[in-house]
């Protein structure tokens, strides 16, 4: 699996993808959000605010994918 890269995207970013590439991303973000809880009960985690970061990637990519299935 690959490493998750603490970086938070904007709305633009969806802007362009459809509803099954933002069903892939959000079972990305889920599973690293999993992994970066388990991570953080043995304390491997030295960034604390990806585990908000994550939560927040998640949001938007819900919200885009409300917004397609909208139209």
């Amino acid at each position: 699996m690959k490493e998750y890269i603490p970086t938070t995207m904007k709305m633009n970013d969806f802007a362009n993808k459809t509803i099954a590439d933002l069903a892939k991303m959000l079972g990305e973000k889920r599973e690293a959000l999993r992994v970066f809880r388990f991570g953080a009960a043995g304390s491997k985690s030295k960034n604390v605010k990806e585990g908000r970061m994550i939560n927040k990637d998640i949001a938007r990519i819900m919200t885009a994918m409300t917004a397609l299935s909208a139209k």
